[in-house]
């Protein structure tokens, strides 16, 4: 009886822990972030490396003033500020970053209680205030420097105006060759960096692929065009919010129904703020208000226990 061990549940546990998984994370974001500093310049990485300091410094302070445990180590919020700066402009302020990063750290992340308590992704949030609070430099995006600045146009904004004619190639569109984010405009390197995280197990496959494919049919369906359907799923920051975003542990649902319900309906408005919105691009604030929704999405697709009622 003196080597029994009485504690609380869990008694199985994981040997995956925080620090692994978003190190996973940071892995597939790599091919990206090379892609926005070779398509970009140096510029691309001062954005990023202001954005990830801040972040790590802004929750360092936070606990420190708090007096509670660190946890910077487990690289939250480096992927936090990684995720800021590749859904950032090049014409981004230094001033700018770490503003975002502050509020997306202390405002949406810390004040919530830190990683597992917050309601929203502290990324898209923070780009969402930003976008709101400093349209001129954070609204649409910049070319590649490979790119004529004739053709600098993001391909979503393009459409909207109906100006196909400056949209680039869909190859172009694979490679980064067009304006947007720093983090965005390859696609390639985002399908890379989706394939590992499946093939880690990291995330379901289904959601950035419902996400996706939600936004082609129905792209599809409204202009009738394949092609302009494409253009859709590889412009703007479809492919960069579904993968690391929409996929989020904290602030998406927990079983899978509600991860496909949750990319249903992220496609969806997604859909209709580029068709019939005043923005051309739609994705951080599908993924917000879904965030929001997340917990009834939950609670909705909770599987019912064998034999007993399902909750109301």
């Amino acid at each position: 009886m003196k080597k029994l061990i009485v504690s609380t549940s869990p008694h199985i546990k994981s040997p995956v822990t925080t620090q692994n998984i978003m190190l996973d994370v940071l892995i597939a974001l790599a091919p990206a972030t090379v892609m926005a500093v070779v398509l970009f310049g140096l510029r691309a990485l001062l954005i990023i490396g202001v954005c990830v300091v801040t972040a790590v410094v802004s929750e360092f302070i936070f606990n420190l003033i708090n007096k509670r445990k660190q946890t910077v180590l487990d690289l939250s919020a480096t992927v936090t500020g990684l995720l800021l700066a590749l859904n950032l402009p090049l014409t981004a302020t230094v001033w700018q970053c770490i503003v975002g990063s502050i509020f997306a750290i202390i405002v949406v992340k810390c004040l919530f209680g830190g990683l597992g308590h917050n309601f929203a992704n502290p990324a898209i949030t923070a780009r969402i205030f930003l976008l709101l609070s400093f349209s001129t430099t954070i609204a649409g995006g910049t070319s590649p420097q490979l790119v004529d600045v004739v053709a600098s146009a993001t391909p979503l904004a393009a459409i909207k105006d109906g100006a196909t004619h400056q949209l680039p190639s869909l190859l172009h569109m694979l490679i980064g060759l067009r304006g947007g984010a720093i983090g965005e405009v390859c696609s390639i390197a985002l399908i890379v960096g989706y394939i590992y995280l499946v093939v880690k197990k990291v995330i379901h496959f289904e959601t950035p692929l419902i996400f996706v494919a939600t936004v082609f049919l129905l792209s599809w369906l409204i202009k009738g065009d394949i092609t302009i359907a494409l253009y859709q799923v590889l412009g703007g920051g479809l492919l960069l919010g579904a993968i690391f975003m929409a996929t989020d542990y904290v602030t998406t649902p927990i079983n899978r129904v509600g991860k496909m319900v949750f990319a249903l309906g992220c496609g969806l408005i997604t859909v209709l703020i580029r068709f019939f919105g005043n923005y051309p691009e739609g994705v951080s604030f599908s993924i917000l208000l879904m965030n929001i929704l997340s917990p009834y999405i939950e609670k909705l697709c909770k599987k019912k226990a064998f034999g007993g009622a399902k909750n109301v």
